[in-house]
């Protein structure tokens, strides 16, 4: 709202000889309305009366229609009636002010000060009001530093380039623009596909190469909130666009190849310490009470256990092989398709010896079947070992010549596992198995964990490889349903038993992202790899699920009346 002296203005609407004029003081210079001796009807309360205005020359009045709309002069100046528009009706009549009489020098100081105070009100315009969010400089300052610290963002004259020389009618039309990439720093291009997709996609390639060079990825991803599929079968798709450096994995630091060395010298250690605690009938009972009485608080003297590292060098050997299978399975599937991978992180763990590696793709993969082979040959291999070595320790555990290399574990241990209980009680019979005890040997135990770290490994989750697999094979909206039913089933014990929960937190913690997007992450994997996933989740389901009481009971797998 603007005030003038005493006239106050709000919604009104004064029609002088536009149809929608504003009223400005113009600079400083503006005076108050003076009103004169009543002669006609007042245009604001229709009583009698008639106002005459003085200086009423500085004030301007502008249009909607610019220029001389409205009949008023250029600059928009208000000009008295006989000047601009002699003749015009005006819904102002004003009337020359008689000249006013001369005043003593304190009544004309007086009023000098009196039309001086309300002139400082009048010049000032009314605030036009603001739409939309409002940010306060350190606001402001924040997004200018992101923006700095960022990443790159794609140069808009090659994304003009890109439209002109890439797309057209026989390959992709687009039609719309949206940002791309975790923080938008990339160009996603909408469309329709004019194709065959993969088509498509290795001619626009080849192209982006040869207009900007070694300069941008292309992804070809699948349209987000498509309202259907595509006409010429399958889901919508769009191209994303990606400058190289933003899109790649950056390569390895000195320090991340001294904590890589770190977690495998400890992760040894965990391994020696399993060889250890599978000869439990054979420690001296101080440390035996140590480990397995909660209310036990002095230690023992570890140099104890020195006489039985070397009998435990048997397990660690078994468990690090299984490590280094699973590692070599990725490489030799990564090598053909030129995917360079990182160096494995270790993760140490006391009870399994090593809950695997985090190893972590160092290249873009080019399309959902590479993420599929990669993903599924590290499990596959160190599974490949762990069975071999726990077949060769069952046929050793019933061989009578072999009795000197056994050790004595408790029979629960073989209730942690459906598939792996049923083949050693079918291996080793009734009468061994229904026991507290079991003889077995070490290749048994080093076998056990290794299958079982391959399938903790392969739970369909986050970023681990049951997770690259069943995303690559089914898409991200199956690996949000079964990762969803992993964690419930972690959470509730249902798979792993007591290993349950420290696997849950290590993937929440260390591998809950899913894998990146492909080059092409639209194309389809095949059905016999989509088949071979679904078997091997079958396969971890089985191993991860403990026998329960009344089946290890009826089967004879321990004594269960007894823990």
């Amino acid at each position: 709202m603007g005030t003038l002296t005493s006239w106050s203005f709000g919604a009104l609407s004064i029609r002088l000889r536009s149809s929608s004029p504003v009223v400005r003081a113009r600079g400083a210079g503006a005076r108050p309305f003076q009103p004169a001796r009543s002669r006609g009807p007042c245009f604001l309360c229709g009583r009698g009366g008639s106002v005459s205005y003085r200086r009423l020359d500085r004030f301007r009045r502008f249009s909607s229609g610019g220029g001389d709309g409205g009949g008023g002069g250029g600059d928009g100046d208000y000009r008295p009636e006989s000047e601009n528009d002699s003749g015009k009706e005006s819904s102002v009549t004003t009337a020359e002010p008689p000249p006013p009489p001369p005043a003593p020098p304190e009544e004309a100081e007086e009023r000098s000060r009196a039309e001086f105070e309300p002139e400082k009100i009048s010049s000032r315009l009314p605030e036009t009001p603001s739409f939309g969010p409002t940010y306060t400089s350190f606001q402001v300052d924040s997004f200018k530093l992101l923006e700095l610290l960022g990443p790159e963002k794609v140069d808009p004259a090659d994304v003009k380039l890109i439209k002109e020389k890439l797309f057209g009618y026989s390959t992709f039309w687009v039609t719309k623009e949206e940002p791309f990439g975790d923080l938008g720093e990339g160009v996603l291009f909408l469309g329709n596909l004019r194709a065959k997709r993969e088509d498509v996609f290795a001619k626009l390639q080849k192209q982006l190469v040869e207009v900007t060079g070694d300069k941008y990825n292309l992804f070809m991803v699948e349209e987000p909130n498509s309202e259907g599929p595509d006409p010429r079968g399958g889901p919508r798709i769009s191209f994303g666009l990606l400058r190289k450096e933003v899109s790649e994995p950056r390569p390895t630091t000195l320090w991340q190849y001294v904590i890589a060395l770190l977690l495998f010298l400890l992760t040894i250690g965990s391994s020696v310490e399993l060889g250890i605690a599978s000869q439990i009938n054979r420690l001296p009972p101080e440390v035996v009470k140590y480990f397995t009485d909660p209310n036990a608080a002095e230690p023992p003297d570890m140099a104890l256990l020195f006489p039985f590292v070397e009998s435990a060098l048997p397990v660690a050997y078994g468990v690090l092989g299984v490590l280094i299978f699973h590692e070599v399975g990725h490489l030799l599937a990564a090598f053909p398709k030129k995917v360079k991978l990182s160096i494995p992180y270790f993760i140490p763990n006391i009870t399994l010896g090593s809950f695997g590696a985090i190893t972590q793709f160092k290249s873009i993969l080019p399309d959902q079947s590479t993420k599929v082979d990669i993903s599924l040959a590290g499990p596959f291999a160190g599974a490949a070992l762990s069975f071999s070595m726990f077949i060769v320790g069952l046929l050793l555990s019933s061989n009578p010549d072999a009795s000197g290399d056994l050790v004595q574990v408790p029979s629960m241990l073989f209730q942690g596992s459906l598939l792996l209980g049923l083949i050693s009680r079918a291996t080793l019979g009734y009468a061994a198995m229904h026991a507290a005890t079991v003889s077995i040997h070490p290749l048994l135990i080093a076998g056990w964990c290794g299958l079982t770290t391959s399938a903790f490994n392969m739970l369909p989750v986050g970023c681990l490889d049951g997770g690259r697999a069943v995303q690559g094979a089914f898409g991200k909206g199956a690996l949000l349903g079964s990762g969803l039913a992993t964690y419930t089933m972690l959470g509730l014990g249902v798979l792993g038993g007591p290993l349950s929960l420290p696997w849950g937190l290590y993937v929440l913690i260390c591998q809950r992202t899913p894998e990146k997007p492909c080059l092409n992450d639209v194309s389809e994997v095949g059905t016999w790899r989509k088949g071979v996933v679904v078997a091997a989740i079958v396969l971890v389901v089985l191993t991860l699920l403990p026998i329960w009481d009344e089946l290890a009971e009826e089967l004879g797998i321990g004594l269960v009346t007894t823990f």
